[in-house]
């Protein structure tokens, strides 16, 4: 999404068991029989912040005031330390060209009209060349597709994956590729303008007027009022486009998408869709069955368009996509696409935002996609228990409703969208996120995602202009100051980061690591929350706690939200559970795995299960049963 910053941040701890030599062990178990990949997690990083350490920060500060960061500041040291942080795929976030307040005219590229521009820097969800990079990111304007493919190829030799976005959903109002590949025309460069719709427009119009910049309201003005050549509450388009959120005035508001104009994809105004529909049964066969349904069907320009920029990009090197907004396109189109991604490759990390639950299966299972934002159900209820006003309870039916899907719902606490946790609208303490990060990062198979700066708790303090203090701006040119201290004038070591920061970090790095390498979070869950809110004395709603296991690693974990007190009881496991995990009656040991430090006693008697767990406040154990 573009209007806001959103940032989530997963943030819990986990506890191990491990057995005694002296005690009974458990039965030798068989070896897994699948061969279920191991944990992925995804490491957002605003391209444009990261490696940028000009503190001036100021509001609407230009690229030469603030600074920028650069392709080039992800140097292979600063590459593996985010590999070394339990990192396997990184989301470079804003890299295809989208409209900036900065002259690069001398390298034939247009000027941009403050008036249809958010932020001097401008979002990066209003894309004007998809065939080429955002030129602020480039050491050498002339030369920054080169740069970019040569951080892709260091990338890749730091041993992670690269991720881009691509916004299909909309495009800036002023797009114009200067690096077509041949044959291949612009958006709204063939379509009959006369009409409000034809299948193969790539937009929609309304002919006979012309498109107005917004109202400003509330004091706002681009720029922050500073006088601009272009900031003249004027910009030309006619006839006018419809703007990308779905408004069809000639005006928009200034709260609508008013950057961008919305991409047809063969639906008209009346809600007719103008293209074949997959038959049915289509969403249990796999991409290659949905690639050969396509091969012989006629579908709209705008699919045509977007599919070839993803398989462009896809011969690039990069590694899969972060889609903006996906449910405001048909599914459809996604089979269409995504299949075509996977036919040459298969291992594509296809990542969308859908926020309507009642989506989700018809967007995996129909639109090939790998992965949804786990937003609107845990991200949600995480945030109100890491506020103080949510309960704990409240998880394990998410997970339950979520089961048949559970793999393909990525979890995260922050990203440019979401408030940081840190801010004061959010946790104001980046310490509660801890506890929801193993919660987060531990209770399914799907990836996890952190944003830049989540390691270090970073609050999103700054007034940096277009964007709003608790989310870092995506909109202008600035700093992020946790970053700025362990970037260490590009050392990349942490050296100017404070005691806190680097313990915050220690704990993001055992966890994200343990993730990546355990067989057990790729294996089965159950939920034990119930259960000992109607066995077990002095258990409660402010601590959480589950069991993941595998064949060859089992373990309890178990977080405790509040902030100011320690619980302790006797935690019980079922009687289904202890067969399910294969305990037999006698004592076994359990050791933290995150710190290596807790260790207690599982005892099971006639077929169920007790360990005796004190738990501090925000801490989380991941109990290890040895085997």
């Amino acid at each position: 999404m573009h209007i806001k910053n959103l940032i989530l941040i997963p943030l819990v701890f986990t506890v191990f068991v491990s057995c005694k030599n002296d005690i009974k062990e458990l039965p030798k178990t068989k070896e897994i029989k699948t061969q279920m990949k191991k944990k992925e997690v995804v490491y957002q990083v605003f391209t444009r912040l990261f490696g940028n350490t000009n503190t001036t920060n100021k509001p609407w500060g230009t690229l030469e005031e603030n600074g920028v960061g650069k392709f080039n500041d992800f140097t292979d040291k600063a590459l593996k330390e985010i590999k070394d942080l339990g990192v396997t795929h990184i989301w470079y976030t804003g890299v295809p060209h989208h409209d900036v307040i900065t002259d690069y005219t001398e390298f034939g590229i247009s000027n941009d009209d403050p008036d249809i521009v958010k932020g001097r820097a401008g979002s990066p969800y209003a894309v004007k060349d998809y065939y080429n990079v955002n030129p602020d990111l480039a050491e050498n304007v002339e030369n920054r597709l080169e740069e970019f493919e040569a951080l892709i190829e260091r990338t890749h030799k730091a041993g992670l994956k690269v991720i881009i976005d691509i916004v299909p959903n909309h495009v800036a109002r002023n797009y114009q590729s200067l690096t077509n590949p041949e044959g291949i025309t612009d958006f709204g460069a063939d379509d009959d303008k006369t009409k409000t719709y034809v299948v193969n427009n790539n937009f929609y119009y309304n002919p006979g007027e012309a498109f107005k910049v917004p109202e400003w309201k509330h004091g706002y003005q681009p720029l922050g009022g500073e006088k601009h050549p272009l900031a003249d509450s004027k910009f030309e388009e006619i006839p006018a486009k419809w703007t990308g959120n779905g408004s069809r005035a000639s005006q928009p508001d200034m709260n609508d998408w008013y950057e961008t104009v919305k991409v047809n994809y063969g639906i008209s105004p009346e809600g007719q869709k103008d293209f074949d529909e997959l038959a049915d049964g289509f969403d249990s066969e796999d991409y290659k069955k949905h690639f050969e349904f396509w091969k012989d069907k006629t579908v709209p320009s705008s699919w045509i368009k977007f599919k070839d920029i993803a398989l462009y990009w896809t011969a690039k090197g990069v590694d899969g996509f972060r889609y903006d907004m996906a449910e405001m396109v048909p599914v459809e189109f996604w089979s269409y696409m995504n299949s075509a991604i996977k036919m040459e490759n298969p291992d594509a990390f296809l990542l969308a935002e859908v926020y309507n639950p009642s989506l989700y299966r018809d967007y995996i299972r129909k639109g090939k996609m790998d992965y949804l934002y786990d937003k609107v159900q845990l991200y949600d209820t995480l945030k109100h228990v890491m506020q103080g006003h949510g309960s704990t309870n409240n998880v394990p039916p998410i997970l339950d409703d979520l089961r048949d899907i559970e793999h393909n719902m990525l979890h995260f606490l922050e990203n440019h969208d979401e408030q940081r946790i840190a801010s004061p609208d959010f946790a104001g303490n980046a310490e509660k996120g801890k506890p929801a990060m193993v919660v987060s990062a531990t209770s399914s198979t799907a990836p996890t995602m952190i944003y830049f700066g989540q390691e270090f708790g970073e609050p999103g303090a700054e007034d940096l202009g277009f964007g709003d203090p608790t989310r870092t701006s995506i909109f202008d040119y600035g700093s992020v100051p946790s970053l700025v201290r362990w970037v260490n004038d590009k050392k990349f070591d942490g050296g100017q980061s404070t005691e806190a920061e680097k313990t915050l970090r220690d704990f993001y790095k055992r966890l994200l690591n343990f993730t990546i390498n355990s067989s057990a979070l790729m294996g089965d869950y159950q939920d034990i929350q119930h259960y000992n809110h109607q066995h077990t004395e002095w258990y409660n709603d402010k601590v959480l706690s589950f069991v993941r296991w595998s064949d060859n690693e089992k373990l309890i974990i178990i977080s405790n939200f509040n902030a100011e007190n320690t619980y302790g009881f006797e935690l019980q496991l079922p009687e289904d559970l202890v067969q399910k995990l294969g305990l037999q009656d006698g004592e076994y040991d359990v050791k933290d795995q995150l710190y290596n430090q807790y260790t207690s006693t599982l005892k099971v008697e006639n077929g169920k299960a007790q360990v005796r767990i004190d738990i501090k406040p925000l801490e989380s154990l991941i109990l290890k049963i040895e085997e």
